[in-house]
Parts: structure tokens; sequence; C-alpha cells
């Protein structure tokens, strides 16, 4: 069905209010999957946190615009489906990824952090990107470390002098 202006101006702005807020964006070409495969991973990606939209090239170019994600409107050729990151980097690249695995017709195209264009071949680097709660975890563990050696350091000499004397009464109950 087409679109009138009006129409076609509220998905213009609707895309690129999702695309503004958006973290990266994946595009895949979905040509040949079927709508319960479409459906779900449209499931997958609304639990993950990941926006999916099928959107006209030509209006998400005009979308893109004013974002930094202008860097993609020459990857938008053919039959695309959008998949913009609101919480997470590797979220919507994590969901495309996971999704091709079962469904060798979903072949991403493009994707983008920030203002960056990349090639589809680094799907698999900005998959493995750690989540907002790994990336906490793991600055906590790098900041913990000294303290628990340091803490580690000033028990040793007392355990072991507890270790000596158990071992001498040892010997003693022994003998």
């Amino acid at each position: 069905m087409a679109l009138n202006l009006e129409q076609k101006r509220a998905v213009v702005a609707e895309v690129g209010e999702v695309a503004a807020s958006a973290l990266s964006v994946v595009a895949a070409e979905y040509r040949g999957l079927t709508v319960e495969e479409l459906t779900e991973l449209r499931v997958k990606s609304r639990e993950a946190g990941v926006q999916i939209r099928v959107v006209k090239n030509s209006l998400a170019r005009r979308a893109f615009e004013d974002t930094g994600y202008a860097c993609m409107n020459e990857a938008l050729v053919g039959p695309l489906i959008l998949g913009f990151s609101q919480e997470d980097p590797g979220g919507a690249a994590r969901i495309m990824k996971d999704f091709a695995k079962g469904h060798d017709k979903l072949i991403v195209k493009a994707l983008s952090l920030g203002d960056s264009l990349m090639d589809a071949s680094q799907l698999d680097a900005v998959a493995s990107l750690p989540t907002y709660d790994q990336a906490i975890s793991m600055l906590m563990s790098v900041m913990k470390a000294p303290v628990e050696k340091f803490v580690r350091t000033l028990a040793e000499p007392h355990s072991k002098m507890v270790r000596t004397v158990a071992a001498i009464r040892d010997m003693k109950e022994a003998a």
C-alpha cells in the first residue's frame, strides 16, 4: 500500500527519533524469510531491547540525515530490515547474528556504531561487546583485585603462623 506524504513524514520522524537515540544500527537483507520467521525475529529483538523496523530505503535515508547514521546511506539497497540497539551497542548485532545462524536467508549487509560504518564482516566483533551490566562487573573486578591482594598479603603471616603451630601440634600428637 502506498503511503501519502503525511504518512511518509510520520515514518521519517519516527525512524529519525529512534535512530537518534540508538547506540548502533544493523541493516540486514531479509529476502526469502517467511512471516513466521520475521515474527520470531521481532519477538527475540523486543525481549533484548532492540527495535526492528522495515522501512523503505528512501525514507530511511531521510531519517538518517540528521543522525550519525547518515554514513549508512550507500548500504541501504534492497529489502532491508533495520535493527536499532537502544540499551547496549552490541544488542542488535547479537540478535541478528544469533538469528542468522538458524536462518541463512537473513544476510547482514552493514552495521554502524555511532557515525562509523562497518562492514558486515565485523558483526562478530560488535556482537561480542559486553552489555552494560557485564562491563560494570568487569570494571568492578579490576578495581577490587588490588584490595583483595593487599588483604591476602596482610593476612598471610598470621595464617602461616597458625599453620606452623598446627603442624607442630600434629607432630607432638603423633609422637
